[in-house]
């Protein structure tokens, strides 16, 4: 199925099935207004660059989410948009690459993925062969509570040992419920990882 296809299936539906079937890669953006224009038009786990300045962090965390689920980097069109694309393609090697027209990202003076329309990101991610596939459910809210990630006085301390552990990087609650999930990770590699923030925490003690 294209996401052409699946996009004319959910207008059809019109039931908020868009969030059984997701894009497998993760996409890779420059800001928090891309993230958002990107989820207008898709089903996604994003990672945003921060811009220029992208650090060894997030390097890190596009090449794990390559190992697990395959990279699209989608960056502005523009000279610091194609620097950043040339940054990760060096970096992390046998990524995919989505591409929007610079007419197709400019508002004002502005040029961005974020002025591009929901229809233009769906044209470069399929120009892009995503993957899409149906949407996990291993892990759930009552998983976020048990395991002390959500509701705890330190739930935030957790969730940031969880996510550097598991190269997921660091979210509230609900991205990183959202993250376990869409990474693929397994309940026994949550298992272990939690393990090693107990012990962490322990001798922060």
């Amino acid at each position: 199925m294209t996401l052409y296809e699946y996009k004319d299936k959910l207008i059809r539906d019109n039931k908020g099935k868009e969030e059984i079937l997701l894009i497998k890669e993760v996409i890779v953006v420059e800001g928090k207004d891309d993230i958002a224009a990107v989820k207008k038009a898709v089903n996604a786990e994003m990672i945003a660059t921060g811009g220029f300045g992208i650090n060894a962090k997030v390097i890190a965390r596009i090449k794990e989410a390559q190992k697990r689920k395959g990279v699209i980097v989608l960056t502005d069109p523009d000279f610091a948009g194609e620097k950043i694309r040339k940054i990760i393609a060096k970096r992390v090697p046998g990524i995919k690459h989505a591409y929007i027209a610079q007419e197709d990202g400019i508002k004002d003076d502005d040029i961005g993925v974020e002025n591009a329309s929901p229809e233009v990101i769906i044209e470069a991610l399929n120009r892009a062969k995503v993957t899409l596939e149906e949407k996990a459910e291993t892990f759930d809210a009552q998983d976020m509570f048990y395991f002390r990630l959500n509701g705890d006085p330190n739930a935030k301390a957790r969730r940031i040992k969880l996510g550097n552990k598991l190269g997921i990087g660091y979210g509230n609650a609900n991205q990183m419920l959202s993250r376990l999930n869409n990474y693929g990770i397994t309940k026994e590699e949550f298992i272990e990882a939690i393990k090693y923030v107990d012990a962490e925490l322990e001798k922060e003690k």
